[in-house]
């Protein structure tokens, strides 16, 4: 058990206690709570008098205070089970949108910013950076336009979009279809997996039901042996929110309309320009040039993959037609990793049980940057609960919430809160992700509010004989979304403007990125493992009912495994980057049309298809004459609509920034804790309260180079 003082924070965790109700109660109140500060400011500042203390710093202790139960109210209709409260949290979303609209086109309050910035006063370097991010966003939102007819339509457009991204994550969120299999069109397909499909009734009596969540979809894309299976299966995922399909069209010809009402050639332009890109011909070449030196890799994949293809067709004495498409290529993926690398992924996860890899990562993080993780439960819930109840401090009885503390060479004192929900459930978020529940910054009184974050996954549920099991792309990801939420808990900044993550959008990924290297590295993947069977006599016995007679597993990932595992990292890369690409070329051909009439006309799931055809070289059901309107991928697409439109570049350009980063500073020693904590406060702490540029080449000792990222793809 850990010491007393650290299962006593100085700060209550937020309660989880909500109903319907309470929520838009308390987002019209949240509203005119900020309204009226704005009012006042208004009321009792004049351009002659307006300072950054009278000015700026009421407004953004109003959005710090704001923001501790803004992002909740928003955050349950990513993990309520309650239809209700999820209505009644996109509903909340929706009424405190309409008010931030409203509230950066205030030319009142503008004027008072405006005249701020003028006075060129002597402040610090974070309140430098607030006043004039503040003064552009008003004209980023409209104010530069004349009042009027423009301006009003301006404003149109904003409340409209705000409306569109919420509906379509909600039908993102809610999706629920799925598709009736018999056992043998899904042979192949782990037993582990099938055992835990709903078995159907009267007409669909011996079926199962084949989800789209990740836990159901990945498993069988990769090892149903029945072609016309990982078909259909693909072919309906790319269907299963065609609801999406108008309000992503509407919504890339409003982006358009508004930038083109502010002067900029396009929606791309308006967004790149305050990112690290700055402009989208840095972007387009940064994205044709990967393109080019990853092409002739992707052919070369492709064409010893179809060697795979073509054997296991022979084999089962089928007609082989030459074609490579795309519900082939998971499946042959695996197949080309087992055969050639004796890479068995339903092996590998055995050593990677949830529960003990999180306990593993989060040593990791310990060790590196300096912190402490206690897990808060029974009892030590209800004494930090501020109502004396357990289980108002948790949304759901599956999410688990540790105290975050530094260590003693860190100062011992109190972080922040972490959370873990982390799998499926109806209405859930069905991806993994960070989200932020309430910010850190300094409060009005001058002491730090420390923030909380959650980690939302979706992982296979754990039974009586088997935990919950990670593949190592699972690892992986979960590692990486650890990085968001440790970003965000040991961010240090006065403003929760700036807190964690609220970096450029180009810059977000890295510092998550950066620390993937970690489960590719062999002394952490063996320090993470340990082989469930080893962790009860129950999982034993399950093991061992299963294993028919082999010999107990190490306890631990054996060396060679790892070594096999390590020689696959760069196994049909060009292919992987290659499908990030077309993401990325699709996100800025849509954003970026010659003139509106363009967009107007622009057919968007073909444009989608015949990109991604063009791109990753992969056949779709267009080989086989079903058209290029075949599937509506870009109705699944939540990044576009969530805030990284005209910005999926980042994924790959941040890239360059995580790897020079590991190559530079980490790759020679891994859990150098002079380093890890240089990492922690020089990149972790600034979120983006600093320009990202000048973090990264301080922490560097140069600015970044693309070297390291070409080197590592092999493509140097």
């Amino acid at each position: 058990m850990a010491p007393e003082h650290l299962r006593r924070p100085p700060q209550a965790p937020p309660v989880f206690t909500a109903t319907a109700q309470s929520i838009i109660e308390d987002a019209k109140r949240l509203v005119a709570t900020s309204r009226k500060v704005q009012d006042d400011v208004v009321a009792n500042v004049t351009p002659e008098s307006a300072s950054f203390a009278s000015v700026l710093k009421p407004l953004a202790q109003d959005e710090n205070v704001m923001a501790l139960e803004s992002h909740i109210l928003g955050f349950y209709q990513a993990v309520s089970t309650e239809q209700q409260l999820r209505d009644a949290s996109s509903k909340a979303e929706e009424l405190m949108d309409e008010f931030f609209i409203e509230a950066a086109m205030r030319e009142d309050v503008f004027k008072l910013v405006d005249a701020v910035l003028q006075k060129n006063e002597s402040i610090d370097p974070e309140s430098r950076r607030l006043l004039e991010k503040e003064h552009k966003d008003y004209i980023r939102n409209g104010l530069g336009l004349p009042a009027g007819p423009k301006r009003d339509r301006f404003k149109e457009i904003k409340k409209r979009l705000s409306q569109i991204s919420i509906e379509f994550q909600k039908n993102l969120n809610e999706e629920n279809e799925g598709i009736w299999f018999t056992r043998e069109e899904l042979d192949g397909v782990p037993e582990d997996v099938l055992s835990g499909l709903k078995k159907g009734e009267g007409e669909n009596d011996g079926k199962l039901w084949l989800t789209f969540k990740y836990p159901d979809l990945f498993p069988t894309m990769k090892y149903a042996k029945n072609p016309e299976t990982r078909k259909k299966v693909m072919i309906q995922n790319e269907n299963k929110c065609n609801q999406n399909v108008p309000l992503f069209r509407e919504s890339i010809i409003l982006r358009d309309e508004a930038a083109r009402l502010l002067g900029y050639p396009n929606h791309a332009a308006f967004r790149i320009e305050d990112k690290m890109a700055k402009t989208p011909d840095t972007v387009n070449t940064f994205l044709g040039d990967l393109r080019s030196r990853l092409t002739a890799g992707g052919q070369k994949e492709i064409k010893e993959l179809l060697e795979f293809k073509k054997t296991d067709f022979e084999a089962r004495g089928e007609s082989f037609d030459g074609r490579y498409y795309l519900w082939d290529h998971r499946f042959y993926d695996r197949l080309m990793l087992e055969k050639n690398f004796s890479l068995d992924q339903q092996l590998i996860a055995e050593y990677f049980p949830l529960q003990t890899t999180i306990a593993g990562m989060l040593k990791i993080f310990e060790e590196l940057f300096g912190l402490v993780f206690v897990e808060i439960t029974g009892e030590d819930r209800q004494q930090v609960a501020p109502t004396g109840k357990g289980s108002d401090i948790v949304w759901h009885e599956d999410v688990q919430i540790f105290g975050v503390w530094n260590d003693e060479g860190e100062g011992s004192g109190f972080v922040g809160y972490l959370y873990l929900d982390l799998f499926p459930r109806p209405g859930k978020y069905g991806h993994a992700a960070n989200f932020n529940l309430q910010p850190g910054f300094i409060d009005a009184n001058g002491n730090r509010h420390y923030p909380a974050t959650a980690l939302v996954c979706n992982f296979t549920k754990p039974t009586p004989k088997k935990p919950s099991l990670l593949k190592h792309e699972e690892v992986v990801t979960l590692f990486h979304e650890l990085g968001h939420g440790i970003h965000d808990l040991v961010a240090q900044t006065t403003y929760s403007r700036f807190h964690g993550t609220n970096t450029v959008r180009d810059f977000v990924e890295a510092p998550s990125q950066m620390l993937e290297n970690w489960c590719w590295t062999p002394s952490q993947l063996k320090s993470l493992s340990k082989h469930y069977s080893t962790l009860s006599p129950e999982y034993l016995s399950g093991w061992q009912e299963q294993a028919e007679g082999k010999a107990p597993p190490a306890e631990q990932i054996p060396d060679e495994v790892i070594a096999n595992l390590i020689r696959t990292k760069h196994v049909n890369d060009a292919l992987f980057n290659l499908r990030q690409l077309h993401f990325g070329i699709f996100d800025m051909t849509v954003h970026q049309p010659a003139d509106h009439e363009a967009i107007q006309k622009l057919p968007i799931s073909a444009t989608y298809n015949k990109l991604r055809h063009e791109i990753t070289q992969m056949d779709g059901p267009e080989a086989l004459n079903m058209g290029e309107e075949w599937g509506h991928g870009e109705a699944t697409f939540g990044h576009l609509i969530g805030g990284y439109d005209a910005g999926y570049y980042g994924y790959l350009s941040s890239q360059v920034y995580s790897t020079d980063m590991f190559y530079t500073v980490f790759k020679a020693d891994p859990m150098n804790p002079t380093e890890g904590r240089r990492y922690r406060h020089q990149v972790l702490e600034k979120g983006g309260s600093q320009d990202e540029m000048t973090t990264l080449t301080e922490f560097l000792g140069r600015p970044p180079k693309t070297d390291a990222f070409y080197k590592d793809l092999g493509l140097a």
